[in-house]
């Protein structure tokens, strides 16, 4: 009765919203399409896209312009979730906002490393960030190097870390976002104790330390194939909290001699069942299909909790993520089958 008080107001706002989410039949149809103005057509037409797209011409239909106002549709979600919270619910939002905030920041880290000559084009961000975060968007685009850009995050939670980086020399685009990247998972999973109550945090602790444990796995895979990086400096770039994979199945996998070594370990563990080494983007849907069954499944057995903003803001991202990878297909003339394999 108690959790029906607290969530009853937003959990009926964020069931609306998600009545509108794109179906699995939706997502076929879109993969049929043969062109972006076809697809803009489509989601003007039947999908809840269709007030953000109403005055979107055709020579702003490449995917920059299509991108920003995905992006916008999923701030404005931010901010309705925000407004209908509790103080208490606020405090989880604002942990998710680190995501959004280590995006943006990773993002100009991005410009200014590579010398782009465009402009940052963050104009159309700054309301949702003057609103929700500590983060000045005026200051970041300032900046011309990466030492004045880290300057100028001064005052926020993201300076000692990038600051400590930058003094070590030879820093990559890599290192920084992995840093932001441990940053984010480690301060949150410390805070669950002090920011939810006990079913609360019981909820957060198996999604988010199921996501730590999964990107774990998928950093570790991509530094043994792609990079052939030795044990110890794979420990380095690790989140340090495992949740469902223990210490000793965590060192059989890092330090496993060869890469096949290291698959027959991770297929030890818990999340073993669904990894297939064959399977055309094997983390990637690993990844998505493990989350959004635990999403979903928290949500079902305690609607009326956090599982159910969680699994909301998750799916709005997966969908935002499948459109413009729909988007990318259509435009190189994939095949409907080859679409719905990238989308699904």
């Amino acid at each position: 009765m108690k959790n029906i008080i607290t969530y009853g107001g937003i959990i009926t706002k964020t069931k609306a919203m998600e009545a509108k989410l794109l179906k699995e039949s939706q997502f076929k149809e879109i993969s049929n399409l043969q062109s972006v103005p076809q697809l803009i057509a489509y989601l003007k037409e039947k999908t809840a896209y269709a007030d953000v797209l109403e005055n979107l011409t055709e020579e702003h239909f490449h995917r920059g312009d299509i991108e920003k106002i995905m992006t916008l549709t999923l701030y404005d979600d931010f901010a309705k979730l925000y407004r209908f919270a509790s103080l208490e619910i606020r405090t989880f939002l604002k942990l998710y906002l680190r995501h959004y905030e280590v995006d943006l920041i990773n993002y100009c880290l991005r410009i200014v490393m590579n010398h782009y000559q465009e402009p940052f084009d963050l104009e159309y961000k700054k309301p949702f960030f003057d609103r929700y975060s500590s983060l000045s968007i005026d200051k970041l685009i300032s900046a011309r190097t990466t030492e004045q850009l880290i300057d100028n995050l001064k005052g926020t939670e993201y300076y000692s870390t990038l600051k400590t980086l930058k003094d070590k020399g030879n820093t990559t685009l890599f290192d920084y976002d992995l840093a932001l990247t441990l940053y984010c998972y480690a301060t949150a999973w410390r805070a669950r104790s002090k920011v939810f109550k006990i079913k609360d945090k019981t909820r957060f602790t198996k999604e988010w330390g199921t996501k730590i444990d999964l990107l774990n796995l998928e950093w570790i895979y991509r530094a043994k194939k792609y990079y052939q990086m030795s044990p110890v400096d794979i420990y380095t770039i690790i989140v340090p909290n495992h949740y469902r994979i223990s210490m000793a199945q965590m060192k059989a996998i890092v330090e496993a001699p060869t890469l096949d070594d290291c698959i027959k370990a991770i297929k030890e563990t818990k999340y073993g069942h669904p990894f297939d080494a064959e399977q055309k983007q094997i983390l990637e849907h690993m990844y998505t299909e493990i989350l959004y069954r635990l999403y979903i499944s928290s949500q079902r057995k305690d609607p009326y909790s956090i599982a159910t903003i969680n699994a909301y803001l998750y799916r709005k991202e997966q969908e935002l993520n499948k459109l413009t990878t729909a988007m990318e297909c259509i435009r190189y003339n994939l095949n409907p089958n080859e679409t719905l394999a990238w989308i699904t």
